[in-house]
């Protein structure tokens, strides 16, 4: 692996352990005060001018601007762009962190604003190679993981991001899978290669999609980033459409709510009265709305990825349901009761 020039420093042998050590405790002097004269640094470090002078030498070879001072005495400045010691990252270890980063800034969790400060500093300082990958890199996280998600090869993140910053068409192979696609398509079999019209990537409870318009299919798609094998070169260029809602995190939630037009909410979705306290229902209703009606009943409006998966969300409360819209719900009810009576009696 390359070294990364500006954050990196190789680790040291117990040789050049000392002159490493001497090297951070030089850096650190430089950032505690604006000027040093050379003197001065000398009798703090307790080396020769030559060896200060070859010391500075080696954090300019690192990418830190140490600048000269003319005078009688003369000495040494670090100007602004450095704030922390080398790290010990190489190429790839420091694109991982930009990833990381920036996948913190789009959780909206209580570490985003600082995540947003380090990548920022951690761009400053990286080469224009690195820089110019990490500035490609552009996704949207909507939904914090939960250390499920399945392993994402960096250079495929980067392939399909360039294909989005250039509005160009991607070629893949996708790779066929067990579990249902975020549209509710299965994905068995052989499956042909692809062309999309690359729109966002979006990292969602730790897995990362690939949201796109298929011209062959005339529909928006969603797929599974780890299971994508970009092909070269990409195809023609193409002007990208209007997302359905212009908000990629709420079109990819209402995927994985069964919503395939393109609609914002679930696909089913009804109102009913329970025999609850309000204060009882509301901490498991999610996005559904409740009303109070007395001390112990509520109007409930709730949505799920069927009518069937909705009465059972709402039995599982334990208490008397009156439905009152819409009639697919009432029917929902009979046919679980149907099912609970075979259950009993088997």
């Amino acid at each position: 692996m390359s070294a990364t020039r500006g954050i990196v420093e190789p680790v040291p042998t117990s040789s050049s352990a000392q002159t490493s050590g001497r090297l951070l405790t030089l850096l650190s002097l430089l950032q505690a005060r604006r000027d040093w004269s050379g003197l001065a640094l000398s009798e703090r470090l307790g080396v020769s001018d030559r060896t200060l002078r070859r010391d500075v030498d080696r954090l300019r070879e690192l990418g830190y601007p140490v600048r000269a001072l003319m005078g009688p005495a003369g000495g040494y400045r670090l100007d602004a762009g450095s704030q922390l010691p080398p790290l010990l990252l190489d190429d790839e270890q420091a694109v991982a962190v930009a990833v990381a980063l920036r996948a913190a800034v789009g959780t909206g969790a209580e570490v985003a604003e600082g995540a947003a400060r380090a990548l920022t500093t951690l761009r400053q300082v990286l080469p224009t190679r690195l820089r110019q990958r990490v500035d490609a890199l552009d996704f949207t996280a909507v939904v914090p993981g939960d250390g499920a998600g399945a392993a994402v090869d960096p250079g495929v993140v980067l392939a399909i991001t360039a294909a989005i910053r250039a509005r160009e068409e991607l070629r893949f192979d996708y790779e066929p899978g067990t579990d249902p696609a975020p549209d509710g398509r299965g994905s068995s079999g052989p499956q042909p290669r692809r062309r999309v019209q690359p729109h966002h990537v979006v990292v969602r409870a730790g897995r990362w999609y690939l949201v796109g318009w298929s011209a062959e299919r005339e529909d928006w798609r969603v797929y599974r980033v780890d299971r994508i094998r970009p092909r070269t070169p990409n195809g023609p260029r193409f002007t990208p459409r209007e997302l359905p809602g212009g908000d990629v995190g709420a079109f990819l939630d209402a995927r994985f709510r069964g919503a395939a037009d393109g609609s914002t909410g679930w696909p089913c979705r009804g109102t009913v009265v329970l025999d609850l306290p309000a204060s009882e229902v509301v901490p498991f209703v999610g996005d559904g709305t409740v009303e109070p009606l007395g001390e112990d009943r509520c109007r409930v409006t709730l949505g799920s990825w069927s009518w069937a998966g909705l009465a059972a969300t709402l039995a599982r409360f334990d208490a008397d349901v009156e439905v009152l819209d819409p009639p697919e719900l009432r029917e929902a009810f009979a046919d679980l009761a149907s099912r609970a009576a075979r259950a009993a009696d088997g």
